[in-house]
């Protein structure tokens, strides 16, 4: 009598149950890491460079143009040294940079000429996943530029208060809210033209946001437009965080960046999964 062999049953692999359906299978970690990586090999020296942009202008301007000056308020009314007024500032828009650099230009290439989401997005990824690595890469690049930034405000004695320690979580705030956002447009780019749309932003924002001179020199009109712009509400925060100048206005920025960051991660994610999924 024969037996009649037994066939093994097969065990369906576990899979990570996703969190949002097809957007997130929580794995951003893994865009992160991938991007990590990527850096280390071929772009450090890109990222370096960063670094000493900002430090150019404080020597340069800020002691430059120190003496010639002298003391300049700040919103609050309280007077300091040009120095320490426009330290903050550029502590700011180091922030910025690294997320913004980070967040498009980066995102350009990698989206329509290596057609790396594509690839990620054919595996357990979901475009939520993706548009998070992507983001807390461009945040971690901003966070570098702006420790970095922040040491050697401390070592040149242009951090005025205890409060500047909080002007750490600060930029990293600063820099998401940018990333997220730079992410979100530059998927709509379809050419290099249209990326140079970006710089033309960027560069008039950066000379216009109270960065190198009070706000109050502009007319009535214009300072509601510089106001309105993110660069503006990073600056203010961070510098009345480093000088002490606290204000409840401070609230209004945080909340500023909160809503700039949850409007960029849904645009993201939308426009990705309409991209690759769709």
């Amino acid at each position: 009598m024969t037996s009649t062999p037994t066939v093994p049953s097969l065990v369906p692999p576990t899979v990570r149950p996703r969190l949002l359906g097809a957007l997130y299978a929580g794995n951003a970690r893994a865009v992160v890491s991938r991007g990590a990586l990527a850096t280390r090999s071929t772009n450090y020296l890109v990222v370096l460079s960063g670094f000493f942009e900002p430090i150019f202008y404080l020597v340069s301007l800020g002691y430059g143009l120190n003496k010639l000056v002298g003391t300049v308020e700040t919103t609050t009314g309280q007077p300091v040294s040009y120095a320490a007024f426009i330290a903050p500032a550029l502590l700011a828009v180091a922030a910025m940079n690294g997320a913004i650099y980070d967040s498009t230009w980066n995102v350009f290439f990698k989206m329509n000429y290596s057609k790396l989401y594509s690839g990620m997005l054919s595996t357990s990824l979901g475009p939520l996943d993706v548009a998070l690595g992507e983001i807390l890469l461009a945040l971690a690049r901003g966070g570098v530029y702006a420790i970095g930034f922040m040491i050697v405000m401390q070592v040149l004695g242009l951090n005025l208060a205890w409060t500047a320690i909080l002007a750490l979580p600060a930029v990293l705030l600063i820099a998401f809210g940018f990333a997220s956002f730079g992410m979100a447009v530059t998927s709509y780019m379809k050419t290099f033209q249209q990326m140079d749309w970006i710089n033309f932003v960027m560069m008039p924002m950066f000379l216009f946001s109270a960065t190198f001179y009070p706000v109050t020199v502009y007319p009535p009109v214009v300072q509601v437009i510089v106001e309105a712009l993110p660069l503006w509400q990073g600056v203010e925060l961070v510098r009345g965080l480093t000088t002490g100048a606290l204000s409840i206005a401070m609230l209004g920025h945080v909340l500023y960046f909160a809503v700039m960051i949850a409007i960029g991660l849904v645009f993201t994610t939308r426009r990705l999964r309409a991209l690759f999924l769709d």
